[in-house]
């Protein structure tokens, strides 16, 4: 019995989803391509069945016309069976072209663009007896004997009940000519065919829904397996905190130290926070000192107040400053007037208060 945590209860995740994408591992039917292939088979052959027979019909005339004309001459049989190999190659052709699109464009549709050669790597586990008796005996092997039953059974039901509705105009075709017989004959078999294939496309279609619902079935995860795999690509959340108390705690001295030396904070007004420090004369532009936002603004507006630096709030130069400019770099020149802005009323301020104190 599983452990707590090792229930596969969860959806899988994007990685796992791709890693067995790059297996070969997709929810894919192979009866859809089959059902689809053979209405396209059907379709080509009802739309081309007077000229394929017109074809056939003139190429076995020749052919038995050469065959007897070898015969009486005594030659070699090989030309005419190279004839026969290319005309039934060439007879052939558009229905291997026709399968060869459908297969492609439905397992496009089913699976989108996938090539993967492991499921080409030898398996250990393949040469083994007992693994080979379990998927003899597993779900899936159950599933597909179902399956297999179900096929044979409609389409066989179907054809005897066609045959059936069907059995005088079949025993008529015996006083038609060989054309007609022909017409006849290929006809029924199309409409046996076309119901077969109706059958067995709404088979493909309910196996598709399972095969989905299976491939995500076998593809959950359990908790563990999620938190080990957030481990790997995220990182042990526990050194991630420590991590983040570390750039937290260097930000802090940061602060301590740079913020009551700087000429002002600039606000957001509470969620973020800027120290800018200039000296006319001696730097060429304002350098950030310090920045923050949380907590860390905080600090910066508490030292500051404690350290008489002035804390002037401008929503949109804080945010740039914070997003574009990191501790110890100067301001970039797009922002040079807003801050001078700020620094002027600074500047004003501290000139009025120096007046009041003489």
């Amino acid at each position: 019995m599983a452990g707590p945590g090792q229930e596969k209860t969860e959806q899988a995740t994007p990685r796992r989803i791709q890693e067995a994408r790059r297996k070969g591992q997709v929810a894919k039917s192979a009866d859809l391509t089959g059902a689809l292939m053979l209405f396209a088979m059907i379709a080509l052959l009802s739309v081309t069945k007077d000229q394929f027979f017109l074809d056939l019909q003139r190429y076995l005339t020749g052919y038995f016309s050469e065959i007897a004309h070898e015969q009486v001459l005594g030659s070699s049989p090989v030309p005419i069976l190279q004839s026969a190999a290319l005309f039934t190659l060439k007879l052939l052709a558009p229905f291997f072209v026709v399968a060869l699109l459908v297969v492609l464009a439905s397992n496009f549709v089913q699976v989108g663009f996938l090539f993967s050669t492991e499921a080409l790597k030898p398996r250990m586990e393949l040469l083994n007896p007992m693994s080979g008796l379990q998927r003899m005996f597993s779900r899936r092997s159950l599933v597909e004997l179902v399956k297999s039953v179900l096929k044979f059974t409609i389409i066989g039901w179907i054809t005897y009940y066609l045959i059936k509705a069907n059995i005088g105009d079949l025993l008529l075709v015996f006083n038609l000519t060989p054309e007609g017989i022909y017409g006849s004959v290929l006809g029924f078999i199309i409409k046996v065919a076309w119901w077969g294939a109706l059958a067995y496309l709404v088979l493909a279609f309910l196996d598709y829904m399972y095969q989905r619902y299976d491939y995500n079935k076998s593809m959950m995860m359990s908790k563990q397996e999620v938190k080990e795999e957030y481990r790997q690509t995220e990182g042990d959340p526990l050194v991630k905190a420590k991590q983040r108390e570390m750039r937290r705690s260097i930000s802090l001295n940061q602060i301590i130290t740079e913020v009551p030396q700087a000429t002002v904070v600039i606000t957001n007004p509470t969620r973020l926070a800027v120290a800018l420090k200039y000296r006319q004369g001696e730097m060429s532009a304002p350098v950030v000192v310090a920045k923050g936002a949380g907590w860390l603004a905080a600090q910066i507006r508490e030292i500051a107040g404690k350290n008489n630096v002035p804390v002037v709030e401008d929503k949109e130069v804080a945010r740039f400053l914070y997003q574009s400019v990191e501790p110890g770099q100067e301001i970039p020149l797009e922002i040079y007037r807003a801050v001078a802005q700020i620094l002027a009323m600074v500047y004003r301020l501290k000139d009025r208060e120096n007046y009041r104190a003489v």
